[in-house]
């Protein structure tokens, strides 16, 4: 139980670090929040490793002027140093040309301890909901894996809005 709660408590830890780099829109803590190696799944794309998470992270929020994230707690399954989770995760987000959106979806993510310090080797996004605060938007018919820790295929691609949502 003692490796449990301590992972829990590393593994939140870095959900704080990886919301305070977006609401600061720092790039260089946001990609630091990954294992050299890790990888991001987001919107269609597979961007590896740390640097081109960095420059994928600083276009992202560059389109933005505030974001601010909350995210619900993980659930975790903790083995030897590394663990599976997966958490829900709402967006608030004020464009530079003035429009406002939230997104709402989950992280399905692998984590890797290295150091003492949890990171993420893998992040997965399923977005569910984009649009209005009121939840007038587009809800998109993703897929629904079950309960945790099922989750999607390792080759499995994310979710890509239409462009006219």
């Amino acid at each position: 139980m003692t490796d449990l709660i301590a992972a829990d408590v590393g593994i939140r830890q870095l959900h704080a670090r990886f919301a305070d780099a977006v609401w600061r829109q720092d790039a260089a803590e946001f990609s630091g929040c990954f294992a050299e190696d890790g990888l991001w799944k987001i919107a269609g794309m597979e961007i590896a490793g740390r640097e081109q998470i960095a420059e994928m992270c600083d276009k992202m929020l560059g389109r933005c002027s505030h974001i601010h994230i909350i995210t619900g707690l993980p659930i975790l399954d903790v083995k030897d140093g590394t663990a599976k989770g997966r958490l829900n995760m709402t967006e608030f987000a004020r464009m530079q040309d003035g429009s406002t959106a939230m997104t709402i979806g989950w992280y399905h993510d692998d984590y890797v301890e290295v150091g003492g310090r949890w990171l993420f080797k893998k992040r997965h996004w399923g977005m569910k909901y984009r649009g209005a605060p009121d939840l007038t938007g587009h809800f998109a018919d993703t897929p629904n894996y079950g309960a945790f820790p099922d989750g999607p295929a390792d080759d499995e691609p994310t979710y890509v809005r239409p462009a006219s949502v």
